[in-house]
């Protein structure tokens, strides 16, 4: 990663890494970016992570690119596909290949990027909250969020 972003978020501070052709991480950790500056691909994401808070956009286009293994890769590439302000289960998610739904589980959590890759669109088949490297009080503030702007659904997730 040579170029870094960060904004404030109604959900915490966001850092966003990259290189000069692809977005790599977006993470609300902490990240060490002594000596990196922006670039205008960390600019660029950085004004649609805006817009995506405000409200004002529902899908991002941008050049993203994680590290992980083929099946990891299989599994973000399947996450973008969950429409925004929707959910799915675990189960549902990976129906096409129900023995692996722990492995497509853990995929899920080692996304790399945060809202952009929404692996916080998926839910318990139960209908509870699990698992967000974010923390469970992020993927309620974003699920609700995007209910909210799409306007589907309840207008506050009851779990």
């Amino acid at each position: 990663m040579d170029y870094a972003s960060v904004i404030a978020s109604p959900v915490g501070a966001i850092t966003i890494l990259a290189d000069d052709e692809f977005v790599h991480v977006i993470t609300f950790a902490e990240k060490d970016i002594t000596g990196l500056s922006e670039n205008e691909l960390t600019v660029k994401v950085a004004n649609q992570l805006n817009d995506y808070f405000k409200g004002d956009l529902k899908a991002f286009d941008f050049p993203m690119k994680q590290k992980g293994t083929e099946f990891q890769q299989e599994v973000w590439q399947n996450l973008l596909t969950i429409p925004f302000g929707e959910t799915t289960s675990y189960a549902k998610f990976s129906a096409h290949n129900p023995l692996a739904i722990r492995a497509i589980a853990a995929a899920n959590g080692k996304n790399n990027i945060a809202i952009v890759v929404p692996c916080h669109r998926v839910i318990g088949s139960n209908g509870k909250l699990v698992g967000y490297a974010g923390g469970l009080w992020r993927k309620q503030w974003l699920l609700q969020h995007e209910r909210e702007v799409s306007q589907k659904g309840q207008t506050e997730l009851k779990f």
